[in-house]
Protein backbone atom coordinates (compact mmCIF):
# COMPACT_ATOMS: atom_id res chain seq x y z
CA UNK A 1 0.00 0.00 0.00
CA UNK A 2 3.13 2.74 0.88
CA UNK A 3 4.77 1.61 -2.23
CA UNK A 4 1.61 2.60 -4.38
CA UNK A 5 0.86 5.56 -2.50
CA UNK A 6 4.66 6.81 -3.31
CA UNK A 7 3.91 5.91 -6.94
CA UNK A 8 1.35 8.16 -7.30
CA UNK A 9 3.09 10.71 -5.55
CA UNK A 10 0.92 10.70 -2.60
CA UNK A 11 3.71 9.99 -0.77
CA UNK A 12 6.87 12.57 -0.38
CA UNK A 13 7.62 12.44 2.97
CA UNK A 14 11.27 11.14 4.36
CA UNK A 15 10.60 7.86 5.92
CA UNK A 16 12.06 9.33 9.01
CA UNK A 17 9.35 12.47 8.87
CA UNK A 18 6.08 12.63 11.81
CA UNK A 19 3.87 13.39 8.18
CA UNK A 20 5.55 9.91 7.07
CA UNK A 21 5.11 8.13 10.13
CA UNK A 22 1.00 9.42 10.40
CA UNK A 23 0.48 8.03 7.30
CA UNK A 24 1.82 4.86 8.11
CA UNK A 25 -0.17 4.76 11.20
CA UNK A 26 -3.44 5.93 9.18
CA UNK A 27 -2.92 3.13 6.32
CA UNK A 28 -2.22 0.42 9.04
CA UNK A 29 -5.05 1.17 10.85
CA UNK A 30 -7.25 1.02 7.91
CA UNK A 31 -5.91 -2.08 6.25
CA UNK A 32 -6.72 -3.86 9.48
CA UNK A 33 -10.63 -2.69 10.36
CA UNK A 34 -10.94 -3.83 6.70
CA UNK A 35 -9.63 -7.07 7.34
CA UNK A 36 -10.67 -7.41 10.81
CA UNK A 37 -13.34 -10.35 12.04
CA UNK A 38 -14.52 -7.65 14.48
CA UNK A 39 -15.24 -4.81 11.52
CA UNK A 40 -18.79 -3.54 11.48
CA UNK A 41 -18.53 -3.27 8.04
CA UNK A 42 -17.17 -7.26 7.54
CA UNK A 43 -19.47 -9.49 10.03
CA UNK A 44 -18.55 -12.95 9.79
CA UNK A 45 -21.02 -15.63 8.59
CA UNK A 46 -21.05 -19.03 8.31
CA UNK A 47 -22.41 -21.09 5.92
CA UNK A 48 -24.74 -23.15 7.54
CA UNK A 49 -23.97 -26.48 7.61
CA UNK A 50 -26.28 -29.44 5.39
CA UNK A 51 -25.57 -32.43 7.70
CA UNK A 52 -24.84 -33.75 10.79
CA UNK A 53 -21.65 -35.46 9.15
CA UNK A 54 -20.49 -31.66 7.99
CA UNK A 55 -20.99 -30.02 11.74
CA UNK A 56 -18.66 -33.03 12.87
CA UNK A 57 -16.13 -32.94 10.43
CA UNK A 58 -15.78 -28.90 12.00
CA UNK A 59 -16.50 -29.43 15.30
CA UNK A 60 -13.73 -32.27 15.60
CA UNK A 61 -11.21 -29.35 16.03
CA UNK A 62 -12.36 -27.22 17.38
CA UNK A 63 -11.49 -25.96 20.84
CA UNK A 64 -13.03 -28.83 23.48
CA UNK A 65 -14.63 -27.18 26.11
CA UNK A 66 -13.30 -29.20 29.27
CA UNK A 67 -15.93 -31.08 31.57
CA UNK A 68 -15.83 -30.65 35.30
CA UNK A 69 -14.73 -33.14 38.06
CA UNK A 70 -18.09 -34.27 39.23
CA UNK A 71 -18.79 -34.79 34.92
CA UNK A 72 -15.56 -37.05 35.26
CA UNK A 73 -16.53 -38.95 38.37
CA UNK A 74 -19.65 -39.53 36.55
CA UNK A 75 -18.04 -40.92 33.69
CA UNK A 76 -16.23 -43.95 35.64
CA UNK A 77 -19.54 -44.41 38.06
CA UNK A 78 -21.46 -45.15 34.88
CA UNK A 79 -18.81 -47.03 33.09
CA UNK A 80 -18.78 -49.54 36.70
CA UNK A 81 -21.96 -49.95 36.41
CA UNK A 82 -22.48 -51.11 32.74
CA UNK A 83 -19.63 -53.13 33.37
CA UNK A 84 -21.49 -55.15 36.19
CA UNK A 85 -24.90 -55.29 34.20
CA UNK A 86 -22.81 -56.97 31.40
CA UNK A 87 -21.28 -59.23 33.56
CA UNK A 88 -24.27 -60.31 35.08
CA UNK A 89 -25.76 -60.96 31.39
CA UNK A 90 -22.80 -62.97 30.51
CA UNK A 91 -23.18 -65.18 33.85
CA UNK A 92 -26.54 -66.01 32.64
CA UNK A 93 -26.14 -66.93 29.54
CA UNK A 94 -22.93 -68.58 30.24
CA UNK A 95 -25.51 -70.88 32.83
CA UNK A 96 -27.77 -70.83 30.05
CA UNK A 97 -25.27 -72.59 27.48
CA UNK A 98 -24.01 -74.66 30.36
CA UNK A 99 -27.23 -76.40 30.86
CA UNK A 100 -27.97 -76.76 26.66
CA UNK A 101 -24.77 -78.19 26.57
CA UNK A 102 -25.19 -80.89 29.63
CA UNK A 103 -24.39 -84.00 27.06
CA UNK A 104 -21.01 -82.59 25.68
CA UNK A 105 -19.18 -79.57 26.36
CA UNK A 106 -18.79 -78.56 22.36
CA UNK A 107 -22.73 -78.49 21.93
CA UNK A 108 -23.88 -75.23 20.71
CA UNK A 109 -26.98 -73.78 21.94
CA UNK A 110 -29.75 -71.84 19.88
CA UNK A 111 -28.24 -69.01 18.28
CA UNK A 112 -25.14 -70.96 17.56
CA UNK A 113 -22.67 -69.97 20.02
CA UNK A 114 -20.23 -72.91 21.09
CA UNK A 115 -20.17 -73.51 24.99
CA UNK A 116 -17.20 -72.15 26.85
CA UNK A 117 -17.00 -69.54 24.42
CA UNK A 118 -20.30 -67.70 26.29
CA UNK A 119 -18.06 -64.92 28.48
CA UNK A 120 -16.30 -63.67 25.23
CA UNK A 121 -18.28 -60.22 25.29
CA UNK A 122 -16.43 -57.14 24.17
CA UNK A 123 -17.77 -53.32 25.32
CA UNK A 124 -17.22 -50.63 22.92
CA UNK A 125 -17.55 -47.01 24.37
CA UNK A 126 -18.80 -45.20 22.16
CA UNK A 127 -17.48 -42.03 22.54
CA UNK A 128 -18.93 -39.81 19.76
CA UNK A 129 -19.27 -36.25 20.02
CA UNK A 130 -17.37 -36.36 23.78
CA UNK A 131 -14.06 -34.11 24.67
CA UNK A 132 -10.67 -35.98 25.18
CA UNK A 133 -11.35 -35.68 28.75
CA UNK A 134 -14.19 -37.99 29.45
CA UNK A 135 -12.45 -40.32 27.14
CA UNK A 136 -9.18 -40.23 29.19
CA UNK A 137 -11.63 -40.66 32.99
CA UNK A 138 -12.88 -43.67 31.15
CA UNK A 139 -8.93 -45.13 30.07
CA UNK A 140 -8.07 -44.34 33.15
CA UNK A 141 -10.92 -46.38 35.28
CA UNK A 142 -9.09 -49.25 32.27
CA UNK A 143 -11.37 -49.03 29.14
CA UNK A 144 -9.46 -49.36 26.47
CA UNK A 145 -11.68 -50.57 23.25
CA UNK A 146 -13.65 -46.85 21.58
CA UNK A 147 -15.54 -46.45 18.89
CA UNK A 148 -16.06 -43.41 16.41
CA UNK A 149 -18.96 -42.74 13.65
CA UNK A 150 -17.26 -39.85 12.00
CA UNK A 151 -14.09 -40.19 10.44
CA UNK A 152 -12.11 -36.87 10.96
CA UNK A 153 -13.38 -37.15 14.79
CA UNK A 154 -12.15 -40.36 14.82
CA UNK A 155 -8.37 -39.22 13.02
CA UNK A 156 -8.46 -35.85 15.75
CA UNK A 157 -8.90 -38.49 18.98
CA UNK A 158 -6.57 -40.84 18.43
CA UNK A 159 -3.58 -38.83 17.04
CA UNK A 160 -4.28 -36.69 20.75
CA UNK A 161 -5.33 -39.98 22.95
CA UNK A 162 -2.82 -43.19 24.40
CA UNK A 163 -1.93 -45.21 21.71
CA UNK A 164 -2.84 -48.30 23.20
CA UNK A 165 -6.98 -47.54 22.82
CA UNK A 166 -8.38 -49.73 20.17
CA UNK A 167 -10.80 -47.68 18.39
CA UNK A 168 -13.56 -49.12 16.45
CA UNK A 169 -15.20 -47.12 13.42
CA UNK A 170 -18.91 -47.86 13.72
CA UNK A 171 -19.94 -44.72 11.31
CA UNK A 172 -20.66 -45.17 7.63
CA UNK A 173 -17.44 -45.01 5.53
CA UNK A 174 -16.92 -43.90 2.28
CA UNK A 175 -14.66 -45.61 -0.23
CA UNK A 176 -12.58 -42.04 -0.57
CA UNK A 177 -11.71 -42.20 3.38
CA UNK A 178 -10.48 -45.50 3.68
CA UNK A 179 -6.73 -44.18 3.49
CA UNK A 180 -8.08 -42.17 6.58
CA UNK A 181 -8.98 -44.50 8.93
CA UNK A 182 -6.35 -47.66 7.38
CA UNK A 183 -3.85 -44.82 8.55
CA UNK A 184 -4.29 -44.84 11.86
CA UNK A 185 -1.90 -47.88 13.61
CA UNK A 186 -4.13 -48.33 16.66
CA UNK A 187 -7.19 -48.87 14.54
CA UNK A 188 -8.53 -52.19 16.03
CA UNK A 189 -11.44 -52.48 13.53
CA UNK A 190 -14.26 -51.16 11.00
CA UNK A 191 -17.70 -52.65 11.38
CA UNK A 192 -19.18 -50.69 8.75
CA UNK A 193 -18.56 -52.68 6.01
CA UNK A 194 -21.22 -53.23 3.81
CA UNK A 195 -20.19 -53.34 0.08
CA UNK A 196 -17.58 -55.15 -2.17
CA UNK A 197 -16.68 -51.87 -2.99
CA UNK A 198 -15.89 -50.87 0.24
CA UNK A 199 -14.16 -54.12 0.92
CA UNK A 200 -11.80 -53.26 -2.03
CA UNK A 201 -11.01 -49.41 -1.12
CA UNK A 202 -10.00 -50.41 2.40
CA UNK A 203 -7.99 -53.75 1.29
CA UNK A 204 -5.92 -50.83 -0.99
CA UNK A 205 -5.84 -48.45 1.38
CA UNK A 206 -4.20 -50.57 4.05
CA UNK A 207 -1.72 -52.44 1.32
CA UNK A 208 0.07 -48.77 1.33
CA UNK A 209 0.61 -49.10 4.90
CA UNK A 210 2.57 -50.72 7.31
CA UNK A 211 -0.09 -52.71 9.57
CA UNK A 212 1.51 -55.17 12.16
CA UNK A 213 -1.59 -57.48 10.34
CA UNK A 214 -4.33 -57.51 8.68
CA UNK A 215 -7.18 -54.80 9.56
CA UNK A 216 -10.13 -56.62 11.29
CA UNK A 217 -13.68 -55.58 9.63
CA UNK A 218 -17.28 -56.85 10.46
CA UNK A 219 -19.92 -57.10 7.76
CA UNK A 220 -22.87 -54.33 8.56
CA UNK A 221 -26.42 -55.95 7.77
CA UNK A 222 -29.58 -54.18 7.50
CA UNK A 223 -31.43 -56.47 9.32
CA UNK A 224 -34.58 -53.71 9.96
CA UNK A 225 -34.63 -53.04 6.54
CA UNK A 226 -35.08 -49.44 7.26
CA UNK A 227 -33.64 -46.89 4.41
CA UNK A 228 -32.61 -44.53 6.43
CA UNK A 229 -29.51 -47.24 7.81
CA UNK A 230 -27.05 -48.37 5.76
CA UNK A 231 -26.11 -51.61 5.47
CA UNK A 232 -26.27 -55.04 2.98
CA UNK A 233 -29.37 -57.51 2.98
CA UNK A 234 -28.38 -61.51 3.88
CA UNK A 235 -27.54 -62.52 0.25
CA UNK A 236 -25.29 -59.10 -0.29
CA UNK A 237 -23.75 -60.04 3.01
CA UNK A 238 -22.69 -63.43 2.09
CA UNK A 239 -21.35 -62.24 -1.04
CA UNK A 240 -18.62 -59.46 0.63
CA UNK A 241 -18.30 -61.66 3.62
CA UNK A 242 -16.68 -64.04 0.40
CA UNK A 243 -14.94 -61.20 -1.15
CA UNK A 244 -12.82 -59.88 2.16
CA UNK A 245 -12.07 -63.67 2.93
CA UNK A 246 -10.74 -64.67 -0.80
CA UNK A 247 -9.68 -61.54 -2.54
CA UNK A 248 -8.55 -59.29 0.73
CA UNK A 249 -5.13 -60.20 2.18
CA UNK A 250 -4.66 -56.96 3.71
CA UNK A 251 -8.28 -57.45 5.50
CA UNK A 252 -9.47 -59.66 8.16
CA UNK A 253 -13.39 -60.43 8.66
CA UNK A 254 -14.03 -61.06 12.36
CA UNK A 255 -17.92 -60.92 12.41
CA UNK A 256 -21.22 -59.61 11.43
CA UNK A 257 -22.48 -56.41 12.67
CA UNK A 258 -25.97 -54.58 13.11
CA UNK A 259 -27.71 -51.44 14.34
CA UNK A 260 -31.49 -52.95 14.30
CA UNK A 261 -34.88 -50.92 14.75
CA UNK A 262 -35.03 -48.61 17.83
CA UNK A 263 -37.60 -49.11 20.30
CA UNK A 264 -38.14 -52.53 19.82
CA UNK A 265 -39.58 -54.30 22.63
CA UNK A 266 -38.10 -57.32 23.78
CA UNK A 267 -37.32 -60.30 26.06
CA UNK A 268 -36.98 -63.71 26.66
CA UNK A 269 -40.02 -64.96 25.44
CA UNK A 270 -39.65 -62.69 22.72
CA UNK A 271 -36.41 -61.75 20.90
CA UNK A 272 -35.12 -59.01 19.18
CA UNK A 273 -36.48 -60.05 15.29
CA UNK A 274 -32.80 -57.65 14.17
CA UNK A 275 -31.05 -60.27 16.47
CA UNK A 276 -32.14 -63.36 15.16
CA UNK A 277 -31.72 -62.69 11.85
CA UNK A 278 -28.45 -62.12 12.57
CA UNK A 279 -27.95 -65.36 13.99
CA UNK A 280 -29.01 -67.12 10.91
CA UNK A 281 -27.24 -64.56 8.65
CA UNK A 282 -23.82 -66.14 10.22
CA UNK A 283 -24.90 -69.44 10.29
CA UNK A 284 -25.14 -68.89 6.42
CA UNK A 285 -22.23 -67.06 6.10
CA UNK A 286 -20.19 -69.65 8.39
CA UNK A 287 -21.44 -72.54 6.39
CA UNK A 288 -20.33 -70.32 3.13
CA UNK A 289 -16.72 -70.11 4.03
CA UNK A 290 -16.51 -73.48 5.36
CA UNK A 291 -16.50 -71.98 9.38
CA UNK A 292 -18.00 -72.50 12.51
CA UNK A 293 -20.86 -70.11 13.45
CA UNK A 294 -18.89 -68.91 16.46
CA UNK A 295 -15.85 -67.98 14.01
CA UNK A 296 -17.66 -65.34 13.39
CA UNK A 297 -18.32 -62.59 16.20
CA UNK A 298 -21.89 -60.53 16.16
CA UNK A 299 -21.73 -56.74 17.01
CA UNK A 300 -25.07 -55.69 18.29
CA UNK A 301 -26.70 -54.21 21.03
CA UNK A 302 -26.46 -50.77 22.67
CA UNK A 303 -27.18 -48.74 25.93
CA UNK A 304 -31.21 -49.21 25.27
CA UNK A 305 -31.18 -53.33 24.98
CA UNK A 306 -27.19 -54.57 25.22
CA UNK A 307 -28.06 -56.82 28.03
CA UNK A 308 -30.46 -58.64 25.50
CA UNK A 309 -28.04 -58.68 23.05
CA UNK A 310 -25.82 -60.64 25.23
CA UNK A 311 -28.55 -62.90 25.96
CA UNK A 312 -29.08 -63.06 22.18
CA UNK A 313 -24.98 -64.04 21.34
CA UNK A 314 -23.68 -60.86 21.21
CA UNK A 315 -20.27 -60.59 21.62
CA UNK A 316 -19.00 -56.79 20.70
CA UNK A 317 -21.72 -54.21 22.19
CA UNK A 318 -22.01 -50.79 21.84
CA UNK A 319 -22.90 -48.46 24.61
CA UNK A 320 -22.30 -44.57 24.43
CA UNK A 321 -24.83 -42.70 26.42
CA UNK A 322 -25.13 -44.65 29.05
CA UNK A 323 -21.49 -44.05 29.78
CA UNK A 324 -20.86 -40.71 28.68
CA UNK A 325 -24.47 -38.80 28.93
CA UNK A 326 -27.05 -37.58 26.19
CA UNK A 327 -24.84 -36.33 22.78
CA UNK A 328 -24.23 -32.50 21.79
CA UNK A 329 -24.25 -32.28 18.32
CA UNK A 330 -23.58 -29.02 16.39
CA UNK A 331 -26.63 -26.88 15.19
CA UNK A 332 -27.34 -28.45 11.35
CA UNK A 333 -29.37 -25.51 9.01
CA UNK A 334 -30.62 -26.91 6.05
CA UNK A 335 -29.78 -24.42 3.03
Amino acid sequence: MLLLLRSRGLLSSSPSSPRFNSLVATVGYCYSSSTSPSSPSQPVTHKPYKNRRQAMSDSSTAPQEQPTESELNAVVAALEAVRGRMSAAVAKRAEKAASSASVSTSASDEHGRVAGEADAVRLVAVSKTKPNALLQAAYGAGQRHFGENYVQELVAKASGLPRDIQWHFIGHLQSNKASHVAAIPNLFVVETVDSVKLATALEKACAKQTRDSPLRVFVQVNTSGETSKSGSNAAEAIAVARHIVNECPHLRLCGLMTIGQPGRQCSEASPNPDFLLLNEIRQQTAESLSLRAADLELSFGMSDDFEHAISMGSTNIRVGSTIFGSRSYPAVHPE
